[in-house]
């Protein structure tokens, strides 16, 4: 096989939607493995109490320990690939948790995953397995998301050195959010 690049950023969506398992990539060696459920594609990231959705997230999912995920995805042939997709993830990081209403996330995720059940205890038991507290699992999110603990990552097609060395930064400043990069090629 010859390596080619994606046709488009939403190739790239299409694919984290389908496995959303790549997006642990080589991170969290050692760890449980991580389980990702995806809120939605597209997600409306309000500017305020109220507020309108003044951004877009690309994805927003959540792991089997309720920790919500932010996922931008760039093309390293989109020049923003380096700075402007850093800014892009901490405006979403800074007024997403803080100002996403819980029920909204929780009619994302179940129109999302329709196909698996209607009942959402039934699909977080599916998509977790049986050791999720599902009653308990909704509250961890919104607690979470209030107190920032997130994870937050850099999905590229080809990783650029100057956003990797940012990342590796960031990770190491940070104490209660995570981040990370993920080259998919």
């Amino acid at each position: 096989m010859k390596a080619a690049p994606y046709e488009n950023e939403d190739a790239i969506q299409s694919l984290l939607e389908s496995h959303p398992e790549v997006l642990a990539g080589d991170q969290f060696a050692g760890e449980e493995t991580r389980r990702w459920a995806l809120v939605a594609r597209e997600v409306e990231v309000p500017d305020g109490e109220g507020g309108s959705a003044r951004w877009s997230l690309d994805h927003l999912n959540l792991d089997q320990d309720a920790i919500p995920t932010l996922v931008e995805v760039k093309r390293r042939s989109d020049t923003r690939s380096r700075r402007e997709v850093i800014g892009q993830m901490f405006d979403y990081a800074a007024n997403g948790p803080s100002y996403w209403a819980i029920g909204d996330l929780q009619t994302s995720f179940a129109k999302t995953h329709a196909d698996l059940s209607s009942d959402s205890i039934e699909t977080l038991q599916k998509l977790f397995g049986d050791g999720v507290d599902a009653e308990a699992y909704w509250p961890r999110v919104e607690d979470n998301l209030r107190n920032g603990r997130i994870r937050m990552i850099f999905v590229v097609d080809d990783m650029p050195p100057e956003l990797l060395r940012i990342v590796e930064f960031l990770a190491r400043q940070m104490r209660d959010a995570e981040v990370y990069a993920v080259e998919i090629r």
